[in-house]
Parts: C-alpha cells; structure tokens; sequence
C-alpha cells in the first residue's frame, strides 16, 4: 500500500463519519482514528515478516500523524473551463449502469438536470448512487465502466449552458 493509497483511505474515513477504522494487509497495519473536529489522527505499523517488502516511505512510518481531512480543489484545464467537473465524493469502483441488464444512467449528449443519478460507486460492498449537482448536457466521461476510482477523481464534465 502506498502513500497516495493511504491518503485516499484517510480522506475516505473521514468523510464517512466513522470514528475508527483498523486495516491489515499482509505486513502492514493501519488503525486511522476521526475525532469530533475536522481533523483525522493516522497510524501505521510494520509487523514483523520474514518475506522482503517494498519501501514504506519514512514519513509514514512509526509515528503518529494527524492529517487535515480537507477537499482538494483543482482547477480545470483551460480548454475545459467552461464545463463543471462532477467528481467522485468517495473512493471505490465506478459503474454507469445500476445492474448488468439496466440501461446506463447517463451518456454523452444527454441533458440532466440537478439530483439526476449519473453513477454508481461501489465502496466496501456498499452501493452509493451519485446524484448530478448541476443541470446541463454531459460533454465527457472521464471513467471507463467497472474501473476504480479515487477521492476527488474527475468523473463528468457538464456544460451547464
């Protein structure tokens, strides 16, 4: 597991509002703690192995590191400026269609409107339907169909004219 990884998890806990939350995958273990502000306590250790292991970078080891749980803005590119960018408020995995033998929510060319289901995305078993904030004609999908998606990732772009 990464550091870009673990900072996804920890953005991810701490928008779902639990308050501890403890991961094991082979020799690390991570035990991420939310508190009743803002704010996101993260700790890591190595167990012990005998198998070779990938680097874990030093800032990430042993200590004990709070991390401020804020959403990242990014500035769309500029030929692209005058389109909204609908992202993903969670990670998981990306769907455009509700099951197998649905229709797709939403498709290029097509005009939604606010709280029009775009996708679905799949987190720790849990179906989440993320629902359009904006009205507009969809340009672009950014996300191929059963593909992983980070927190904050770029999933539409709308042109709200």
């Amino acid at each position: 597991m990464n550091l870009k990884e673990i900072q996804n998890l920890i953005k991810f806990v701490a928008k779902s509002g639990a308050s501890e939350v403890k991961l094991e995958i082979e020799d690390v273990k991570i035990t991420i703690r939310t508190g009743g502000s803002n704010k996101t306590q993260f700790q890591q250790m190595t167990l012990p192995v005998s198998v070779p292991q990938a680097p874990i970078p030093q800032a990430a080891m042993g200590a004990e590191t709070i991390v401020d749980a804020e959403r990242v803005v990014e500035v769309p590119t500029s030929d692209d400026s005058k389109y909204i960018t609908i992202k993903s408020p969670i990670i998981g995995t990306f769907y455009r269609r509700p099951s197998p033998d649905k229709p797709i929510f939403a498709e290029v060319g097509q005009t939604i409107t606010e709280g029009d289901v775009l996708c679905i995305i799949e987190a720790m078993k849990l179906f989440n339907e993320i629902e359009s904030e904006v009205s507009g004609k969809i340009i672009k999908i950014l996300v191929d169909d059963s593909s992983p998606v980070e927190f904050d990732q770029p999933l539409f772009l709308v042109d709200p004219s």
